[in-house]
């Protein structure tokens, strides 16, 4: 088995892109830098609410803070090493691939499915080798054991891929905290396939 330190040596050689600061983009940042990511692109032009608390990695003193703001300065709080950029725009077709076009495995953390669909369609078709994990289905509590991957190419899918978020079907978070490591757990599986030897070779 490899130690911490070999597994932080490899994952700090890559970026990794996330493409929204709210419950999955902002977890998945923090659960990447406890783990050594050596760079982060984040972008999101959203602000800190009450309402993101109960599930996002920020501060009641952070209310009204633009999300990429602090979210840069919570994570370097855990590892001031890392490298973080951060993009206070809203995403679009004629922005994405711009400040993404360079990651080795790119995260999909929106809220909207029309996001959703739009930015696996621009990767699926201009950036088809680059792995893209999105988050589809996690909304509500309990069972936990539905939510899992799912594999097409480069394309990763976590969540149940049902659970859609409404008035009665909240996102808490127990269960996208849940999405957030499976996505995360995936991006590392991407990034250290092959660096150790058969006896410890995770696989997504």
């Amino acid at each position: 088995m490899p130690t911490f330190e070999q597994i932080k040596s490899k994952m700090q050689k890559h970026t990794v892109g996330i493409a929204g600061a709210g419950g999955l983009g902002s977890n998945v940042a923090m659960a990447l830098v406890r783990v050594g990511i050596g760079k982060l692109i984040i972008a999101d032009f959203d602000v800190v609410s009450e309402s993101n608390l109960n599930r996002q990695f920020y501060f009641r003193d952070q209310l009204g803070s633009k999300k990429v703001e602090v979210l840069k300065e919570n994570l370097l709080r855990i590892n001031p090493d890392v490298e973080i950029e951060i993009f206070d725009v809203k995403l679009d077709r004629h922005n994405l691939l711009t400040i993404f076009g360079s990651v080795d495995v790119m995260v999909e953390a929106f809220d909207s499915a029309d996001m959703k669909e739009l930015i696996i369609e621009l990767f699926q078709s201009e950036k088809p080798t680059t792995p893209l994990v999105v988050g589809n289905g996690m909304a509500g509590w309990g069972e936990s054991n539905d939510l899992e991957l799912q594999k097409f190419g480069n394309l990763y899918i976590c969540g149940d891929n049902e659970t859609e978020i409404g008035p009665s079907m909240p996102p808490l978070a127990p269960r996208v905290l849940i999405c957030a490591a499976i996505q995360a757990n995936t991006v590392m599986s991407i990034l250290l396939e092959n660096c150790f030897s058969n006896e410890y070779n995770p696989q997504p």
